[in-house]
């Protein structure tokens, strides 16, 4: 008798346990929240993807989640690949509807699930959380800034869908990169993927609320001092690589009501960035990021 493939045997790696979907649906589907629906699966090529395709044929409610054990065709910003073992991190989605919220301000829905991300990892996993402008979740291992996490939010029938990809439990010899760090290499006290994402999807639903109350108004919710407070690219001198291939070379100042990078560069300039790759060339330990 052929054994089976230990590769893909959901035990194989007793460091990496399943996700228990019926333990999540119950801790968080309640009447009174905004998490609508819960699917685990066992692997997917894009959890973006697929709920967008569902919001597009109006297969899904607002509050819907989707998680999956691997990905094998994550997409990160500018269609970057992003992969990783199965059960090594958090792997999922979100579906929002911010109806009756001016258009211009969705753009703060992927931002709004970066300090969400932030916050709630920094409570559970016991690890200094830092965002790089605009949707990366950085850690320190070693002393020096590495990306754990990222976020990719796509408009999708009626509203936006928001991934997120978080390395958990990765060791230094599974990194994708040397700039890549996970969780468990930054000192985590808890690697439990249950509990981690329930706390992500709790300060999520806390901020999203907020944002919506305030009509979506990120200073009147507090969704930009927040962020601000927590973003490592403020203060520091940056290389914005804009769409088409410019760049721009300045000193980031701030984050402005739309979300957009405030620069001030040499000649004395103040200039928004909406888009584009973010390397952090000086002001704080770590080096280039």
């Amino acid at each position: 008798m052929t054994p089976p493939d230990a590769s893909h045997n959901r035990w194989s790696d007793l460091d990496r346990p399943p996700l228990n979907a019926t333990a999540l649906r119950r801790g968080l589907l309640r009447p009174d929240t905004l998490w609508a629906s819960l699917e685990v699966v066992e692997s997917t090529g894009s959890t973006n993807t697929d709920l967008a395709e569902r919001a597009r044929a109006g297969a899904v409610a607002e509050g819907a989640v989707l998680v999956a054990e691997e990905q094998t065709a994550g997409r990160g910003r500018l269609e970057r690949s992003w992969t990783a073992p199965p059960r090594s991190g958090l792997f999922f989605s979100v579906y929002l509807e911010p109806g009756g919220i001016p258009v211009e301000r969705w753009g703060w829905v992927p931002l709004l699930a970066g300090v969400a991300a932030a916050t709630g990892l920094a409570t559970s996993a016991g690890v200094d959380m830092s965002l790089k402008w605009p949707n990366d979740l950085l850690v320190a291992v070693a002393g020096e800034e590495r990306k754990t996490g990222g976020i990719l939010g796509e408009f999708a029938g009626d509203g936006i869908v928001v991934g997120l990809g978080i390395n958990v439990s990765l060791r230094a010899d599974e990194l994708p990169t040397p700039t890549a760090g996970s969780l468990a290499l930054a000192g985590a006290v808890s690697t439990d993927r249950e509990t981690l994402l329930r706390a992500v999807l709790r300060s999520m639903e806390h901020w999203y609320g907020a944002w919506r109350a305030a009509d979506g108004d990120a200073a009147a919710s507090g969704l930009q001092a927040a962020y601000a407070a927590g973003c490592a690219t403020l203060d520091r001198t940056v290389r914005a690589e804009l769409p088409g291939g410019a760049s721009l070379v300045g000193e980031a100042v701030a984050i402005d009501g739309d979300g957009r990078l405030i620069l001030s560069t040499e000649d004395g300039l103040q200039q928004p960035v909406s888009a584009g790759d973010i390397v952090h060339l000086r002001g704080a330990a770590g080096g280039l990021t």
